[in-house]
């Protein structure tokens, strides 16, 4: 298998050399060590690394990733069934989070086009804190 430095792999994933370090302190990527103690990945790791920017973006946590890849083999380049069986896990979880990503792009932006001048309709106002009693966290917008 093709090895990359830690400079190649850096720059092919369009990452930093430090962010390829805080992945592998994070458990996300593996590295084998040269007999000089350099860092080398295989070519494999560019997939992984490319998940990973992706699933940031759509805010999926770090460890989140990192559970889903315990899965994976560390050994060798995983399948495509492997890969499948890995989105197929996120695919209710990213359809929860797109719903709410939709939901709140709606409500958003009514709600700074009102300008608050009418908080007897504000989907955010709570007066006396009455929502407090039906949990934490942002009750009205929580769910679609």
């Amino acid at each position: 298998m093709r090895e990359l430095s830690v400079g190649e792999a850096a720059r092919r994933a369009g990452v930093a050399v430090s962010t390829l370090h805080f992945y592998e302190r994070k458990g996300l990527i593996r590295s084998l060590r040269t007999s000089g103690n350099q860092r080398r990945y295989g070519v494999d790791v560019l997939r992984r690394l490319a998940v990973i920017r992706v699933a940031q973006r759509v805010g999926i946590p770090l460890e989140a990733v990192r559970r889903a890849f315990e899965a994976l083999p560390d050994e060798r380049t995983p399948t495509r069934e492997e890969w499948a069986r890995l989105s197929a896990a996120w695919h209710d979880e990213l359809e929860e989070r797109i719903a709410q990503l939709v939901n709140l792009k709606d409500r958003l932006t009514g709600c700074i086009g009102c300008g608050c001048l009418s908080l007897t309709a504000c989907g955010l106002a709570n007066p006396g804190d009455e929502l407090a009693a039906e949990g934490h966290g942002p009750r009205r917008w929580a769910t679609p």
